[in-house]
């Protein structure tokens, strides 16, 4: 941090097991990467290249190359996952995820539907190469966050959030929250080292600023009820 403040929650250090944020890249150009990760590279920690954008990104190999030179994974959206699989293409996936160096993957039915048990083996199998996303422990949003956890209007659908916490702990579940409304919702719930994804790269400050009240919507959040007065 550049100077100090006090009453300033703690968040966890990378690498961190809670306290996560997932950025989508939906299309950044290799020198977009770089401009983004110079600033806020020590708030990311993993990227998701969203849905099918990696089949049609020039010079993928080099902008995987950019997040891996500053310590941050990648990983195909599940949308891709679910393009291989309904060409029948599972091992086809795999071979691309080990050209590409990518040790993170997400099996989502979002598109398709894939029988629980089905889906339960593509998972094992997947664990075989690397770290298995699926939504047991992401909060489904999609990228306009109007699906899922939000009802179409983005606002929270809270009874299936508690449901969810009841059954799954809250530091294994990372809340797709695009906007701004749904991150200080998370925020406010859980605190600052909620986990949360689907963070569009210009706004990774914002809610880095958010989650330690330094934000109007989280300014009083964390200070001293007493010393706030």
């Amino acid at each position: 941090m550049n100077f100090k403040l006090t009453q300033i929650p703690e968040r966890d250090r990378k690498p961190r097991l809670k306290g996560i944020t997932m950025v989508m890249d939906k299309g950044l150009s290799i020198d977009e990467a770089r401009n983004f990760l110079s600033v806020s590279h020590p708030h990311v920690d993993i990227v998701k290249l969203g849905f099918g954008t990696s089949f049609v990104t020039p010079n993928l190999k080099e902008k995987i190359e950019v997040y891996t030179s500053y310590g941050i994974p990648i990983y195909f959206g599940g949308t891709l996952f679910e393009a291989f699989l309904i060409r029948n293409q599972f091992e086809d996936y795999i071979s691309v995820c080990k050209e590409y160096g990518v040790s993170y993957m997400e099996v989502s039915d979002g598109s398709i539907t894939i029988p629980h048990a089905e889906k339960c083996g593509y998972i094992e199998k997947l664990t075989k190469y690397g770290t298995v996303l699926s939504e047991v422990v992401i909060a489904e949003a999609r990228e306009a966050g109007n699906v899922g956890i939000y009802r179409g209007s983005g606002e929270v659908r809270e009874g299936l959030v508690q449901e969810i916490l009841t059954q799954i702990p809250e530091h294994k579940i990372l809340w797709e929250a695009p906007q701004k409304a749904q991150q200080l919702y998370f925020i406010e719930l859980i605190g600052c080292n909620v986990n949360l994804g689907n963070i569009a790269p210009n706004e990774m400050i914002a809610l880095e600023a958010m989650r330690i009240g330094l934000r109007g919507d989280t300014f009083h959040l964390f200070l001293d009820k007493e010393v706030a007065k």
